[in-house]
Order: C-alpha cells, then sequence, then structure tokens
C-alpha cells in the first residue's frame, strides 16, 4: 500500500437509489418491501407513474452529480487525498458494496454523508447505521454526519427558490414547505419533525414570510400502508386552502428532498398541481438543489469538519 493510500480518507455519498430502467422497478419495489414481492396492482401503479415522467427517474444522474461536485470540492480541498463513492439504500450499488469499495482501495476512515438534509432514525439513521456495520465488519472506523438542515447554504438556496418560485404567483399565495411523510409509530421522539419546522422556518424568515398567513408546513409521499403516517397532506391542504378562500396560489418547496426524482416530478408536478388547477389556484414548485455548486461545497466542508473533529 503506497503512502498516499494510507492517508486516503474515504467518504460515502449515500442515497435511497432507483430503477435503473423500467424493467428494473419490480426487484427495486421488492428491496423496498424487505424482499415481499409487489401485487400485480401495486407494480401496475408505479409503473404508471413512472410512465408519467418519461419511464425512470433522473435520480441516478442527479446523484451521480452531487456525489461527483462533493468529490470535485474535496479535491481542491486535499488533492489525492479523498476516495468519494455512492452507497444506496436500495439500488446498487448499496452501501455495504460502496465500504468493500473504499476498503479494497486502502482506505481506514470513511464519512458517511446522505443526501437528506434532516435527521430521522427510520431514515438518516439507517443508512447511518448500514455504513457502521459494513466497516466495523471490516475494520474500518466510520464517521456520521448526522444532519444538515442548518447548513447556511441550504438554507440560503431555499430562500432563493422560494423567491423566484413565488415571483409569478398572486399577490395572495401561500408557500407550503414539504418533506417525506413517515409513520407516527416512528416520529415519538424523533427530531424530524422539528428539524423540519426549523429549517422552513429559516428560509420564511430570510424570504419574508409571515407564520400561517404566509407559509406553512405539508406532507407529502406516504406510504400506502394501513397505519397512521404524519399529516397533513398536501393534496388535503392545497384543497382546504382553496375552500377556505384564503389563497389564489400555492407554491410548494419540497424541503425535505435534495433532487429531481419521482416524489418530486410525479407527486408534486402532476399530482398535486393537478389538484390545485381542479381547486383553481395557482400552482408553482421551487427548483431542486441537484448538483448546484455551492452546496455541494459546504457538504464538503462538513466532510472535513467531520473528520478534523473525530481527530481532536
Amino acid at each position: 500500500m503506497s503512502s498516499s493510500e494510507a492517508a486516503a480518507l474515504g467518504v460515502v455519498v449515500m442515497a435511497y437509489g432507483t430503477p435503473a430502467t423500467p424493467g428494473d422497478v419490480e426487484a427495486y419495489y421488492t428491496h423496498i418491501r424487505r424482499g415481499r414481492r409487489p401485487t400485480a396492482e401495486q407494480l401496475a401503479d408505479l409503473v404508471r407513474r413512472y410512465d408519467a415522467i418519461g419511464g425512470t427517474s433522473p435520480l441516478a444522474e442527479r446523484t451521480e452529480a452531487q456525489r461527483a461536485g462533493i468529490a470535485a470540492a474535496l479535491e481542491e480541498r486535499a488533492p489525492g487525498r479523498w476516495r468519494v463513492v455512492l452507497g444506496q439504500k436500495h439500488a446498487a450499488p448499496f452501501i455495504e458494496d460502496a465500504v468493500a469499495t473504499l476498503a479494497d482501495s486502502g482506505v481506514a476512515s470513511v464519512v458517511g454523508l446522505v443526501l437528506a438534509p434532516h435527521y430521522s432514525a427510520a431514515s438518516v439513521g439507517e443508512y447511518q447505521r448500514r455504513l457502521a456495520d459494513a466497516a466495523a465488519a471490516l475494520d474500518m472506523t466510520a464517521i456520521a454526519i448526522e444532519s444538515w438542515h442548518r447548513e447556511p447554504a441550504f438554507l440560503d438556496f431555499l430562500a432563493k427558490a422560494v423567491a423566484e418560485a413565488r415571483a409569478g404567483l398572486p399577490e395572495r399565495h401561500k408557500v407550503l414547505f414539504t418533506a417525506h411523510s413517515l409513520p407516527e409509530r416512528v416520529l415519538a421522539g424523533d427530531p424530524y419533525p422539528d428539524q423540519l419546522r426549523e429549517s422552513a422556518a429559516a428560509v420564511a424568515e430570510r424570504v419574508g414570510l409571515q407564520p400561517w398567513a404566509g407559509w406553512s408546513m405539508a406532507w407529502q409521499s406516504a406510504g400506502r400502508t394501513p397505519e397512521s403516517w404524519r399529516g397533513p397532506d398536501i393534496l388535503s391542504v392545497i384543497e382546504d386552502l382553496a375552500a377556505t378562500g384564503r389563497a389564489e396560489g400555492v407554491c410548494v418547496c419540497p424541503q425535505g428532498f435534495v433532487a429531481d426524482h419521482l416524489e418530486v416530478l410525479f407527486d408534486l408536478d402532476v399530482e398535486a398541481k393537478e389538484v390545485a388547477e381542479r381547486a383553481g389556484l395557482a400552482f408553482t414548485r421551487t427548483r431542486s438543489i441537484d448538483d448546484h455548486p455551492p452546496v455541494l461545497a459546504a457538504l464538503a466542508d462538513r466532510v472535513v469538519g467531520a473528520v478534523t473533529a473525530t481527530h481532536r
């Protein structure tokens, strides 16, 4: 092993994953369901959603661009020092594959960075647990970045995106900050809802929105299971705004997501937009972070800071 390899540090940029082709949808859905194959009806519904956005999601391409952007920023800070790989939850390369790749290259310490700003034990926590277990099995040190919802570059991006998106709406409109819903049973004592409210409030303050009158929170993309999921759902909120006459338009800011994918391109751009139009409301949605350089540079700085703090 060369001296440069001995000094190398690894980063696993972690993301949810997406089917690479329409033919991969069933295997992907089965993995999400922990090995239980979907019914024909469930599979057909998911395929229909993918068909509505062009057959596949752009998430794989967007995630790779984010990984590459973080890698480039780290390279600028310490040339030759960092190995940055992708590890996914539900599609190859999996998190465990990524850790093994770094181990094979001689990396002894690995930083886990999830492409989701807000921490929940049921989401980001699971990514980090898988990373830690894979690292421990290979005698590697794992360092976790648990959340970055207060990162100024992230909040500044959302504030600018909100300002741009609402510029074309009627004067009487409301901004709705959304994130992926989770089952109520996993949210007891979990920081996820509070972190979402914290980042939404910070963005609203930057934009000059008043609570309730100018902005509020909603939830989206709840799982289709019998148990209770956190609400109110974005579709119900839009219908309520129209029914009560409190707004003539709505701007949705999906603050819980960092790239265009099914939950944005279908659940918002198709489904929520259709509900708004039927209700007589103008609809707009903020652009996604995708590979926005200032945010990726800030995440690279978070990686460096996490390693520095660990070795103090």
